[in-house]
């Protein structure tokens, strides 16, 4: 079994990359070989998992652009089980590059087919756009996942990004489906925290995960010590939540998970 997901949502600052490093550490924990792959050009998540954009040699634009076998840029980390490729600045360009290329839009999936037998869940971490890399992660992916914060304009920009993904269902990639939406940066002692997951539940119903990412101070900490919060502080409400989100995600795909599951942190 192999399920490429995708994190997008073209509003920044939503929590996006932390989803995408501490679910692929999550599921790595759980023993699920997991591939991160980083396809926003500010290479975020390559930071955040500890390594050096400027020393890359070889990233997800080479495979792209280049055409290099994959496993010339995939990265192995700390965590075991969990792989990375990686970004660097380089990709800003890609999407002018790729204007020209036959089948643009199926660049990435050419990429990580190849890889899906190796892996049990690959997670993209998209740009904050809807430009032609995520429209690439989109249509090589399975499944996307749209992290929504619980603050102000919560909802804002998200009936575009439903639009876009309609597209690519309809032209590009007719099997993706959207795994769930995803309330992060949740803080308790907000009443507008409530009122946004109670918002986007009425409104999105079953497509809304149970799991809530909390506000943390360990997660917003991690990515400076280039860790997943998990392996910053493992008993921290940060690394709880996102162990439950990944179990979610098994239960939901039909996968056997032994481990009991951790207390849920939600509303």
């Amino acid at each position: 079994m192999s399920k490429i997901i995708a994190l997008a949502n073209q509003k920044g600052g939503v929590g996006k990359t932390t989803s995408s490093i501490n679910l692929a550490a999550s599921l790595a924990v759980l023993e699920y070989r997991t591939l991160l792959v980083d396809a926003d050009p500010q290479a975020n998540s390559t930071s955040g998992i500890g390594f050096d954009p400027r020393n890359i040699k070889n990233s997800i634009y080479e495979c792209i652009i280049n055409n290099i076998d994959p496993h010339e840029a995939i990265q192995h980390t700390d965590t075991p089980n969990l792989d990375l490729l990686p970004a660097h600045i380089d990709l800003v360009g890609a999407e002018i590059e790729m204007i020209n290329l036959e089948n643009r839009e199926f660049k990435m999936k050419e990429v990580l087919d190849g890889l899906r037998h190796e892996y049990d869940f690959i997670i993209i971490d998209c740009s904050p756009s809807l430009g032609l890399i995520t429209i690439n992660s989109l249509t090589a992916a399975d499944s996307v996942i749209i992290p929504v914060q619980c603050e102000y304009f919560a909802l804002e920009g998200l009936g575009k990004l439903l639009n876009t993904i309609k597209i690519v269902q309809t032209r590009l990639n007719t099997t993706l489906k959207v795994e769930g939406i995803l309330l992060t940066m949740y803080d308790v002692r907000l009443r507008l925290s409530n009122q946004v997951v109670e918002e986007v539940r009425n409104h999105f119903e079953d497509m809304v995960f149970d799991t809530i990412i909390q506000r943390n101070t360990r997660l917003s900490e991690a990515p400076s010590f280039g860790i997943s919060v998990i392996m910053h502080d493992a008993t921290c409400k940060g690394a709880i939540n996102y162990l439950n989100l990944a179990r979610e995600i098994i239960r939901k795909n039909g996968l056997v998970e032994d481990q009991t599951a951790a207390t849920t942190e939600t509303a």
